[in-house]
């Protein structure tokens, strides 16, 4: 599926870009000139709350991963145009799309290197044997704002595997993903076109997967909250009281929205099943979170399972069945990795 599956004129695109991609280049001016005054700044900042209130280094932390995030950005902008340019301006449709994805991995691959080094992150992965071959449809849970690199760096780079992306299309003003993101088969979702509309897209993008391939969804919707947890089963209640009984008993994660994973078993009728569950990352959904200093020294735990299409029901309700079985499941485990877990307490710097 071309350009993220979106029907939009150039001059819309132009617009778009024109919005958000001035303030990544002059951002990494301002902050790479400034630097130097900003990091004696962030030491002072930072020695107060450790001196206070027994915080972890996180000013000098933020200021760091905001210049690398810049960097990145500003390079990624000129790869692409680099990539572009080679392939004699989107001629060879096949070759720009290949380098664009070996970039997008190494792009994504930094980003959480750098989140990793400065935030001390480890990362605990089981079952990943299970990932390949292709076709899969991952499944992953959505915690935070940060497990959005997960599926890049621990799907697609390290297996190989070219994942399409289901998005919301507010990540296209993420210039890189913007850019990218359009020259690879994803779809970004458009709010208001409506659930028949949504479906079918879904379904095309899920359309002749190989033995490389993979489709990458989310089945929540978006990322969890105690309060969205409510919501969502209210608004179950009102369609599916028994799917609403069901939602109540998965305590960790959004009960998922079946629309979007029978269109992609649909348009992928051998593609196996894979649920990436994740913990870690839970309570961290916005940058507040991080600024009080609990993602230092996080374990992040993985895990990756895999059930045959075989295994899957072919009816709609063995479907819908299957899915809210297996959230049950990934709900479960994070359970146990959240029981199992030292308190969250900050960390030294």
């Amino acid at each position: 599926m071309h350009h993220g599956g979106l029907d939009e004129a150039r001059g819309q695109v132009v617009a778009r870009r024109m919005k958000t991609v001035p303030p990544i280049l002059l951002g990494l001016i301002l902050v790479t000139a400034l630097f130097p005054a900003a990091l004696v700044i962030a030491v002072v900042v930072d020695l107060c709350r450790r001196v206070v209130r027994r915080r972890p280094w996180m000013a000098v932390r933020l200021l760091c991963f905001l210049w690398v995030y810049l960097a990145a950005e500003t390079a990624g902008l000129l790869a692409l145009l680099g990539i572009w340019l080679a392939s004699g301006c989107g001629a060879r449709r096949a070759w720009l799309a290949e380098r664009t994805w070996r970039f997008q991995q190494v792009w994504a691959g930094a980003l959480f290197a750098a989140a990793r080094a400065l935030f001390g992150l480890r990362i605990e992965v089981t079952g990943d044997d299970v990932v390949r071959p292709g076709p899969v449809i991952v499944l992953i849970r959505h915690a935070s704002i940060v497990d959005n690199l997960l599926p890049s760096v621990l799907v697609a780079r390290a297996h190989r595997l070219h994942l399409r992306y289901v998005l919301k299309r507010d990540l296209l003003s993420d210039p890189c993903l913007d850019v990218a993101g359009r020259r690879l088969p994803n779809y970004f979702v458009r709010r208001g076109t409506g659930e028949e509309v949504e479906r079918r897209n879904i379904r095309r993008l899920a359309e002749g997967l190989g033995a490389q391939d993979g489709v990458l969804l989310y089945p929540e919707g978006t990322r969890f909250t105690p309060e969205r947890r409510r919501k969502a089963i209210e608004r179950l209640q009102e369609s599916d009281p028994a799917l609403a009984a069901r939602a109540q008993g998965i305590d960790h994660l959004l009960a998922p929205r079946v629309g979007g994973f029978l269109a992609v078993l649909d348009g992928a009728p051998r593609a196996d099943v894979v649920v990436l569950a994740h913990q870690g990352f839970d309570g961290l959904r916005l940058i507040s979170d991080i600024w009080g200093g609990a993602i230092v020294g996080r374990t992040i735990r993985v895990r990756f399972t895999r059930t045959p299409r075989a295994a899957i029901p072919e009816d709609r309700a063995g479907r819908v069945a299957w899915l809210f079985d297996a959230w049950a499941d990934a709900d479960a485990w994070v359970g146990e990795q959240i029981a199992g877990a030292p308190a969250a307490v900050p960390l030294p710097a």
